[in-house]
């Protein structure tokens, strides 16, 4: 009997040494800085890794480098806030399934001493011809950026922006931004979350807040699987449904940075 236990035991031991744990796959994402620098996929990707066996590698750059890289199959997966640019990206052929993910705004930060004169404001476009006029410094994210996107939609609209010296195209993340915009004293645009998690550090104020055209809202783009047969499509898709289903809507509710909510969830059905 004795010896019957301990072959079974080791037949139990061989059997488990010898069956291979399922491979956790790899997801590639590619997502905005903002997404990044406010810490949310860090609070949210650990939930969905082990739901789903897998690892995110995540691609933390601008809009327009994040949608550049879905294109080209580099990545499975896109979240990404320039609503007309996700449009083209679908309408061309690149990327299936977008899905509304959640949303923020937009602020002008900018020194504590106001220089161009415009805290308090509720008018973007008359804010940003304000600072234009006064002479006073502006830090452009030039990355191509949803932030970017949107602040070059605002001069557009203004007809004017800061000349020379007065306008720096940084062609860096936001949370790098900021920071050079306190170094400089200057004002930048920017979105509430990273401007949150990089408040303390820089010290900068919120000048402008609350315009309607502020608004920001996020997209999640699964690559077209006929673009690469290298593309975890399947992956992708498990990502998208998650970040929409309601655990993954609840989570980024509860995200907050300083005990401050800064995404709001829009999925439909959430």
């Amino acid at each position: 009997m004795l010896k019957l236990k301990k072959h079974l035991a080791l037949l139990g031991f061989l059997l488990a040494t010898s069956v291979p744990a399922l491979a956790q796959q790899v997801i590639r994402l590619s997502t905005t800085t903002s997404t990044e620098n406010s810490g949310l996929l860090q609070y949210l990707l650990p939930t969905f890794e082990a739901k789903a066996n897998a690892k995110v590698n995540v691609i933390s750059v601008g809009t327009g480098k994040a949608l550049e890289l879905a294109k080209n199959g580099d990545v499975d997966v896109t979240l990404v806030h320039a609503r007309a640019s996700e449009d083209k990206f679908v309408a061309e052929g690149h990327g299936v399934n977008r899905r509304d993910v959640m949303y923020n705004d937009f602020v002008i930060a900018g020194p504590e001493n106001d220089p161009a004169g415009i805290k308090g404001s509720k008018d973007v476009l008359g804010a940003m011809k304000k600072i234009a006029a006064s002479g006073t410094r502006f830090i452009s994210r030039g990355d191509n950026s949803g932030t970017d996107q949107m602040e070059k939609s605002y001069w557009k609209q203004v007809g004017s922006q800061p000349q020379g010296a007065n306008y720096v195209s940084a062609g860096l993340g936001m949370g790098e931004v900021l920071n050079m915009a306190s170094e400089l004293r200057a004002y930048t645009l920017t979105d509430r979350a990273t401007y949150i998690a990089y408040r303390s550090k820089t010290g900068l104020q919120i000048a402008v807040e609350g315009d309607p055209k502020m608004f920001n809202p996020y997209g999640i783009i699964a690559v077209n699987p006929q673009k690469s047969k290298d593309l975890n499509y399947k992956g992708a898709m498990q990502l998208v449904e998650w970040i929409t289903s309601s655990e993954g809507q609840k989570l980024i509710a509860s995200f907050k940075v300083d005990g401050q909510s800064v995404f709001f969830p829009s999925a439909q059905g959430k």
